[in-house]
């Protein structure tokens, strides 16, 4: 019966079989995610590396699973070599997969990283130049974290106005409206949540409450700026369209 090595760990083998089933067979956990065990071993996903010893006491990093089992054969599952091939492994996943939450729970099982998740951002900074420039509140800003740079927002100054999510191009900062809240994110990092204002006339949620007192000291100076009521774009225009018919009619 033939006897290999596994972490210093002597086990006996039963007839001809792979090295992945063997370490499953005895409790030794080894990622993978190609393996099926009704299925021919394809060795694709490479996530099942193993170091070998060879006779020479040279090692090489092979894949367990189409690894067939030798009479003396020592294996280590853990080491430098072996993190290095399954780094190398997850991120080749990873680029063809980039959203897929397996890959990266799996990853940091074992204790391997994978850096920041992908965001869809493309660094245009559109977003960070509308708030600043168009909308005056410059809540948003580019932050190097981890050697590279990401769209980070400025704690307490977002208006919930949603400019940038409707100016991003590829969706990455994105606007969410629940329970008459607005909440603004780009990643899973929230710019602002706000609670929602409701349209004096129709009842509609239209605006938040930072935006609108936003507006208004904006338009301040304006001399025409008399009365202020929580109208929604739809009905200001009707209002506004009615006042002007109304101002148009001669007295008889």
């Amino acid at each position: 019966m033939p006897t290999i090595t596994v972490d210093g760990r002597e086990l006996e083998v039963q007839g001809k079989t792979f090295v992945l089933e063997v370490l499953r067979a005895n409790g030794i956990k080894v990622p993978t995610l190609c393996y099926h065990p009704a299925l021919k071993p394809s060795g694709s996903c490479k996530l099942c590396a193993v170091e070998v010893v060879l006779g020479s006491g040279r090692s090489a990093t092979l894949l367990s699973c189409v690894l067939k089992v030798k009479d003396g054969m020592s294996i280590r599952t853990q080491g430098e070599a072996v993190e290095r091939a399954r780094s190398r492994a997850f991120r080749n996943l990873l680029q063809m997969a980039p959203l897929a939450p397996v890959i990266r729970e799996l990853a940091a099982e074992y204790g391997i990283d994978l850096g920041p998740l992908p965001d869809g951002c493309i660094r245009c900074s559109l977003c960070i130049r509308v708030c600043g420039e168009i909308v005056g509140v410059g809540a948003l800003k580019m932050e190097k974290r981890e050697e590279k740079s990401f769209v980070v927002p400025i704690a307490g100054l977002c208006i919930g106005c949603g400019t940038c999510a409707n100016i991003c191009p590829t969706g990455a900062v994105r606007q969410e409206e629940k329970d008459g809240v607005r909440t603004i994110l780009i990643r899973n990092e929230i710019i602002g949540r706000h609670i929602l204002e409701k349209c004096e006339a129709c009842g509609k949620l239209f605006a938040t409450r930072k935006f609108l007192l936003h507006v208004r000291e904006r338009m301040a100076p304006h001399p025409d700026v008399k009365e202020h009521h929580l109208y929604c774009p739809t009905c200001a225009k009707l209002f506004s369209d009615r006042v002007k018919a109304s101002s148009k009619v001669r007295p008889l």
